[in-house]
């Protein structure tokens, strides 16, 4: 399900992109299953067909959709997407465990965060 947060700073078509990208990623939208119809994406959401088309154009261009003409959009195989934000989220962590070196946070100290979530 996507709600749209109105108080978030980041324009809606990146939230939806976002939001159907986490419902990829953990599996509620499966390889090859169809996408809601802009629309009617659209008129659940109460906004523009146009941010809607941005959103699924996003999403294609980043590999994790692809259209069939006439059809509509279709999600891409997770795997591979799965591999690869893994791949994102542990660079991220690497950048973010240099800062905190850098700034003075000890190995302990880190272990301690990481164990406290």
């Amino acid at each position: 399900m996507i709600i749209i947060d109105y108080k978030d700073t980041r324009p809606i078509y990146e939230q939806i992109v976002e939001k159907c990208k986490k419902l990829i990623l953990t599996g509620a939208l499966r390889a090859d299953e169809q996408m809601p119809s802009v629309r009617s994406l659209a008129m659940e959401l109460s906004i523009n067909p146009n941010t809607i088309q941005k959103a699924y154009a996003e999403l294609e261009r980043q590999g994790f959709t692809y259209t069939v003409k006439g059809r509509g959009s279709f999600v891409t195989g997770g795997d591979g997407l799965v591999r690869q934000r893994r791949e994102e989220c542990a660079e991220q962590i690497r950048a973010l465990v240099r800062e905190a070196m850098e700034i003075g946070v000890t190995r302990e100290e880190l272990i301690h965060m990481i164990e406290g979530m």
